[in-house]
């Protein structure tokens, strides 16, 4: 069978690419914190953004899996050899469970490495979307979008070694702006959409935001942690219950496009996550939310922080001027700067 694949490919590389995300009220996509506060419907909003990480899947080495990828460096394993704790082990994996080989997995990202952005969770979304398309050019059916999430989750999940949330896949799966609703224990999936903003009205989203990264990349593992072990010791449920309630409040604020009361509700759910843990921010990350709430803005940590990148909404007059702040801000540090972002309407596409 490895060799039906590398012919197909020979023929034409599969190509897919999905969008990295920013977000609000993450964390409570992992069931250790949504199933026990389902009483209050818990919620995660995301909005996708034009920083695509894209996959190519070409003709290998028969017997092998190869896997290059923006900023690490190219290796290759035999199908049955590859460790999955490797910083590149996810695609391995992936591999793995369709059983494929001789192939090369070539990831090319437009976010930078580690920058909390869902970059991984992305390509593994895309991956697995491409892997499903040469199987079905070898006759087999193909997955549906939401397949594609769960199975990319599930992979993610069982080589991460901790417990991982759904808002990533699920933001590069379908793009755009949406709040997701952790509910039923009952489903397969366990998540319900709602659309904040219509897709006609994302440019006009876009420009009520600013995203930077601090240039420093972001280890994620080990807050995650801290937030598991207290909510499970009891020690932090009060604050757990506060920032469900200043999500809800804040995805009613988006829908209703009351961008500087959504910055209100954003910066009290970043206070109660510093107040937890102070190491999720570290100094260009203090320097650039005290800006943007100094300009009456929203402004937090994107994934589980720890270094990576920051992203501010707020009224279009004072984002203006916030981001000559944090282009000052940001200048200290030659690895840091503003990124160019866009909502992506789009979500996961496969050529």
């Amino acid at each position: 069978m490895p060799d039906i694949y590398r012919k197909i490919l020979k023929s034409a590389p599969i190509e897919a690419s999905a969008p990295c995300r920013i977000d609000m009220g993450g964390t409570l996509d992992i069931k250790t914190f949504h199933l026990p506060l389902r009483r209050l419907s818990p919620c995660t909003v995301n909005a996708a953004i034009n920083l695509r990480t894209r996959v190519r899947i070409l003709s290998g080495l028969q017997g092998q899996v190869k896997v290059s990828s923006t900023g690490f460096e190219s290796v290759s394993f035999p199908e049955d050899a590859a460790p999955y704790n490797h910083p590149l082990g996810l695609m391995f994996a992936i591999a793995a469970y369709f059983g494929v080989s001789g192939i090369h997995i070539d990831i090319d990202s437009a976010s930078p490495p580690r920058s909390a952005l869902g970059g991984s969770s992305a390509a593994a979304v895309a991956l697995v979307a491409a892997l499903s398309r040469l199987l079905e050019k070898a006759g087999q059916k193909p997955l549906t979008r939401k397949q594609i999430v769960l199975l990319a989750h599930a992979i993610e999940e069982s080589v991460a070694g901790v417990p991982c949330g759904f808002q990533d896949q699920l933001a590069a799966a379908y793009g755009g702006i949406n709040a997701w609703y952790w509910e039923n224990a009952l489903s397969a999936d366990g998540f319900r959409r709602k659309v904040l903003v219509a897709k006609p009205f994302h440019d006009d989203f876009s420009r009520h935001i600013l995203v930077a990264y601090c240039g420093i990349p972001h280890e994620s593992r080990q807050i995650n942690r801290i937030w598991v072990d207290q909510f499970i010791g009891g020690a932090t449920r009060k604050e757990w219950v506060s920032i469900v309630d200043h999500t809800h409040r804040f995805s009613e604020a988006v829908r209703d496009r009351q961008y500087q009361r959504a910055g209100n509700f954003m910066n009290l759910e970043t206070a109660i996550r510093r107040s937890m843990t102070p190491d999720v921010l570290d100094d260009m990350g203090t320097k650039l939310i005290q800006a943007a709430r100094k300009q009456g803005c929203g402004g937090r940590f994107t994934g589980a922080g720890g270094g990576g990148c920051i992203w501010a909404i707020g009224e279009t007059s004072a984002m203006d001027t916030l981001r000559n702040t944090w282009e000052k801000c940001l200048a200290q540090n030659p690895e840091a700067r503003l990124l160019d972002v866009r909502i992506d309407s789009d979500g996961l596409i496969v050529e």
